[in-house]
């Protein structure tokens, strides 16, 4: 039986001279988002990281600021995943919700607001939501603070083939634009499911990308196929997603201007053919969309290897995550490693600092280091060694706020009287 991670949590009185909200944290080893080391120490003041650095000179200088001792854990920096669909649920007759099966509004934003607790308690404390109008106001209610939550950038709706022609997709980016979209979302390819062949054509992507530029606006471009692929690097969109089919000479192409890549590995796949009941029959969720999908997964494995391959290449992490993968964001990171062969340093950069970066929060989240957002976690276990120690979540931070802490025995104690 494994033993199961004790971690005491030792809160200090806060001294005159500390400034309200400061907290201190001990972490045994760290990974900042770039590098590892040891026994250090983090400043949290308010919602910012202030200093970081070898724990007993922080300890000195910090006076009286509450101590969160997590030194028999491993401290991360949250967990991003860029490309998820945070409101997609099963409903009360436990299949796929769509706006055909009468569900009230009301049941769909709990639902909704379920899965983001579930996403952030799993580490994750910053999500991109790609697909859906509705994901605003779930976005602006977590940044309220009226509900827990990852930080979220959404698209709202999407743009795809039916928009129209290059005048109608820049129309339709300048109305997102309006709406209140952080990112625009386009389909440039089928699903897998039905083949994943083009669906726009170069001058639609020029459209709708060269718009969203414009307009200081990221594009995340869904594309299977290698044209597809090419047609949306040539026409500068920001990223990429999926690229079952892709090539070295587009991922080359990519490399060369600095399309960022962001693939999946299996757990998209899989959660469908794990819920294959509550899925089957509804749209192109057919018998013989599924057998795409088990083709798929090998396939996936593959192209994030050539990708890996790939010099200068961004790959970023993102899931794709819909219902029944909500909180289980990182079980694609463990098939990256275990199956794909990324190296954990690498896989870890790929959900912190350079998932940030293709956010555009590259000096925002992304890294423990002074003047970042305090999203902090920590898990039971070394993710080096144990990539599946990404399960074992004890620790959650978001903005300075402490959102998990250790159960399973963790203790708080008070300081001896001096």
């Amino acid at each position: 039986m494994r033993r199961k991670l004790v971690v005491p949590i030792l809160v200090v009185a806060a001294a005159s001279t500390v400034a309200a909200g400061q907290t201190l944290i001990k972490a045994g080893r760290l990974f900042s988002g770039e590098a590892w080391t040891r026994d250090q120490g983090i400043l949290v003041d308010g919602d910012r990281i202030r200093a970081v650095g070898p724990w007993d000179r922080l300890r000195a200088q910090a006076g009286g600021a509450a101590i969160i001792d997590l030194s028999g854990a491993t401290v991360l920096p949250g967990l991003i995943d860029v490309h998820t669909h945070i409101g997609w649920h099963f409903n009360a007759q436990g299949r796929l919700h769509t706006e055909k099966d009468g569900e009230t509004p009301a049941r769909a934003a709990l639902a909704a607001a379920g899965n983001a607790r579930r996403t952030l308690e799993a580490g994750f404390t910053t999500i991109q939501s790609v697909g859906a109008a509705e994901d605003a106001e779930l976005r602006d209610a977590i940044a309220r603070g009226e509900i827990p939550g990852p930080r979220i950038l959404t698209s709202l709706e999407p743009l795809d083939e039916s928009v129209g022609d290059p005048e109608k997709m820049r129309a339709a980016v300048r109305q997102r634009k309006t709406d209140g979209a952080d990112v625009i979302k386009i389909f440039a390819s089928k699903s897998i499911r039905d083949g994943g062949a083009p669906t726009l054509s170069r001058e639609q992507l020029d459209a709708a990308c060269g718009e969203a530029r414009t307009l200081g606006l990221r594009t995340l471009v869904h594309a299977h196929s290698a044209e597809s692929m090419r047609r949306a690097t040539v026409a500068g969109c920001s990223q990429i997603e999926h690229g079952i089919f892709a090539t070295r000479e587009v991922l080359e192409l990519m490399a060369e201007r600095g399309t960022v890549f962001d693939p999946q590995c299996s757990l998209i796949f899989r959660n469908y053919l794990d819920n294959k009941a509550k899925y089957l029959g509804i749209e192109n969720y057919t018998e013989a969309g599924f057998a795409a999908m088990e083709k798929a997964i090998p396939l996936a494995v593959a192209a994030l290897k050539l990708a890996l391959s790939v010099p200068n290449l961004k790959i970023a992490f993102g899931t794709d995550a819909v219902a029944g993968a909500h909180g289980a964001n990182a079980r694609d990171l463990v098939c990256r490693v275990q199956e794909a062969g990324e190296s954990p340093s690498h896989a870890l950069a790929s959900a912190t600092a350079v998932a940030a970066g293709s956010l555009g929060l590259g000096s925002e989240i992304g890294r423990i280091a002074p003047g970042f957002r305090a999203d902090v976690i920590a898990l039971d276990g070394d993710p080096e060694r144990d990539i599946t120690a990404l399960a074992r979540v004890v620790f959650v931070m978001k903005g300075g706020e402490t959102i998990r802490r250790p159960r399973d025995g963790a203790r708080v104690v008070s300081p001896p009287a001096r």
